[in-house]
């Protein structure tokens, strides 16, 4: 009969541990890549929430922020994934890669990061913006955002945190997603393409002419149907059921194998219509230069619904 030291003993269960740790890490990276849903709940965030390769982004006022945020969040502002405004300039456009690619490292995001987005009170199409931001990146199969935000955490009795731990900077090779991008000079080119749906988002007033907003003419893009952001999300910012969102735009003419281009005023309730467009399996763009670059182009066709009436007010 073999007879082993107590010192050998002790060596064969530190391996079996090691072994064991290994193991479970390696579960748990393959459940978190497994996983990689468009939205997660504030469950699957509480289970995930310590694993190494979590990056957790807060969208919303910087003050919002550092007065409780979830634990092991950073602050992600419009300053890491927009082009400043400058006079004369479009608003809220995507920046170079090369930026992008750094401030994202910044954060701490690396190509094998899980990322989960979430916002602070309600700014969900801003969350939305990131989202699609970084999808145009090539993180797309990395990000997530949190169902309800902030609020569905904290009613969930979760805790909130005012520590801010400065992240270890990422290693990220960015990509430039396109494709994902309409231009004004594409858009007008396929006016007249029925596989072409064009989706603008925002609030009917606009959308049909009655509100001319700041912009130099009213109404929308030739051929556009109406899908109000406001609608793709119920009381509580929660995301609508799929079967919701299906119906929403099957109403507005969309078939299954259609291409969706989402547009608003400069491109971020556009987001929240392109995140819910690509959640239910449409291809689809978002039209970055929105109503703000068309309108004040008059060789890009508007219609405006309203146009005759406030004519009639006007005399």
């Amino acid at each position: 009969m073999f007879k082993f030291s107590n010192l050998a003993i002790a060596a064969v269960t530190f391996s079996l541990i090691i072994i064991n740790s290994i193991n479970a890490d390696a579960q748990e990276s393959d459940a978190m890549k497994s996983e990689t849903t468009m939205t997660v709940t504030v469950e699957w965030l509480g289970e995930h929430i310590n694993h190494k390769n979590l990056v957790l982004l807060h969208i919303g006022q910087k003050d919002e922020f550092d007065n409780g945020h979830i634990p092991g969040a950073q602050y992600i502002s419009n300053a890491e994934i927009a082009v400043p405004k400058a006079d004369g300039e479009l608003s809220l456009q995507l920046l170079p890669t090369v930026k992008l690619k750094e401030n994202f490292e910044k954060l701490g995001i690396s190509n094998d990061s899980r990322i989960i987005l979430y916002f602070g009170k309600d700014w969900v199409t801003s969350t939305t913006r990131v989202y699609f931001t970084l999808d145009y990146a090539g993180l797309m199969k990395n990000t997530s955002i949190l169902d309800g935000g902030m609020p569905a955490w904290v009613a969930a009795g979760k805790s909130l945190s005012k520590k801010v731990i400065s992240p270890q900077r990422g290693s990220l090779t960015v990509v430039s997603n396109d494709e994902y991008v309409a231009k004004a000079e594409w858009l007008k080119a396929k006016l007249n393409d029925r596989t072409v749906k064009i989706v603008d988002a925002r609030t009917p007033n606009f959308y049909d002419g009655s509100s001319v907003g700041r912009y130099p003419r009213a109404g929308h893009i030739k051929g556009a149907r109406n899908i109000p952001f406001t609608k793709i999300v119920d009381e509580n910012n929660n995301f609508k059921n799929d079967a919701v969102l299906r119906k929403l735009f099957a109403d507005a003419g969309v078939g299954k194998y259609d291409t969706v281009v989402t547009y608003c005023h400069i491109g971020q309730q556009a987001s929240l219509a392109y995140f819910a467009a690509k959640k239910l399996g449409y291809k689809v763009k978002l039209y970055d230069g929105s109503f703000e670059e068309w309108s004040a182009d008059d060789s890009l066709e508007v219609e405006d619904p309203m146009a005759d009436q406030r004519q009639i007010e006007k005399q």
